[in-house]
């Protein structure tokens, strides 16, 4: 299994020439990543005939789909056999539009601002001001409101779970970018670890992961482990620093990228936690419902809910054995770091190509 860091500049990776931060686009990054596979595969030929699945989450729903989509019309062997992906942003207005819905219908907001979201301004153009750094006085208003109903205290990439509690920590600034994690950063790992003593307190549950995430992968030892280089960066971070990334690539849509695989014979996995309020799973559920429609596809396997040690671990649906879409339930954003354990049961049954029970 390879995690690849895209595009350099996040996390350990890093570009030698400076200048190439300067502009990130989605050709770039698709590209810089076929580069890769390319290497990686001349340089251990012995995974060449293995069966190779792509995937990822949030944004990743252009990453991937533009990779295996390269790799198909590349016609080189790379015995791609499909892709999942998490939560992803397949279609701007239809993926952000389906936030509003899910604040009112998860109590996040009241009927007045719900009516405002239909009539004023719709979430999807407030994240399109939001982006381009210039609200009207309308999407300025329906702001407002949304932020006085819904306090720091709810993660929206996670609407049922607790927040890491912090202590004179500053909550980074994640409205203006809708698909980077949302996390406080701490001054030092002592008051990390005086919020943690105080959350574990509480409950049995660790909100924190992100929290210690941050400082163990900031300890020399731990970097030394993985002959990572911070190059051009003082520390390793969750959300990059250095790239300035063309955000107006967030307005292609990746839906039909992900239907041409569908017809070449790629199978497709879209998973949804169903606490994400940022690209919620009923947009998700939409456009692939739409997709299958428009490739002519017939569900193979009707609206059911699946299980995972003996409880439902979501609901899911297949059309023409080749096209899924999957919940899974009490999962966020970031599925596997709320659901492990369904998310790594949805995770086998995609590599074998098996239907979830």
């Amino acid at each position: 299994m390879l995690y690849l860091e895209s595009p350099a500049g996040v996390g350990f990776s890093y570009s030698a020439n400076q200048s190439f931060y300067d502009l990130v686009n989605d050709t770039i990054t698709v590209q810089d990543n076929f580069v890769f596979l390319q290497n990686w595969f001349l340089k251990f030929p012995e995974y060449k005939n293995r069966d190779l699945f792509i995937t990822g989450e949030s944004y990743a729903g252009h990453y991937v789909p533009q990779l295996a989509d390269l790799i198909v019309k590349s016609g080189l062997k790379f015995n791609l056999k499909g892709i999942a992906l998490g939560n992803p942003l397949l279609e701007f207005s239809t993926d952000f539009n389906s936030e509003g819905d899910f604040y009112w219908s998860h109590g996040l907001i009241s009927n007045p601002t719900y009516e405002l979201l239909s009539a004023v301004c719709n979430t999807s153009q407030l994240w399109r001001e939001r982006i381009g750094n210039s609200l009207s006085a309308s999407c300025s208003k329906v702001n407002d409101q949304l932020n006085a109903e819904i306090p720091e205290a709810i993660d929206k990439y996670d609407v049922t779970a607790n927040v890491c509690l912090s202590f004179g920590a500053s909550l980074l600034g994640v409205q203006n970018n809708p698909l980077t994690p949302r996390f406080r950063l701490f001054s030092s790992a002592e008051s990390l670890q005086e919020a943690l003593s105080q959350q574990k307190a509480q409950e049995n549950i660790d909100p924190c992961v992100q929290e210690e995430t941050f400082v163990y992968l900031n300890r020399k030892d731990v970097q030394e482990s993985f002959h990572a280089k911070l190059v051009g960066t003082p520390k390793w971070t969750f959300c990059s620093g250095v790239v300035n990334y063309d955000l107006r690539n967030l307005e292609i849509p990746t839906i039909d990228v992900v239907g041409s695989l569908v017809n070449s014979g790629v199978r497709v996995l879209v998973y949804s936690g169903d606490q994400d309020s940022v690209i919620p799973f009923t947009g998700s559920r939409t456009l692939v419902e739409g997709l299958a429609k428009k490739l002519g596809l017939n569900a193979t396997v009707p609206y059911t809910p699946w299980f995972e040690d003996k409880q439902v671990g979501g609901w899911t649906q297949v059309y023409g054995n080749i096209l899924t879409f999957s919940t899974i339930r009490g999962g966020s954003h970031m599925a596997p770091f709320s659901s492990p354990g369904r998310s790594l049961a949805l995770f086998a049954a995609f590599l074998s190509g098996k239907p979830l029970v």
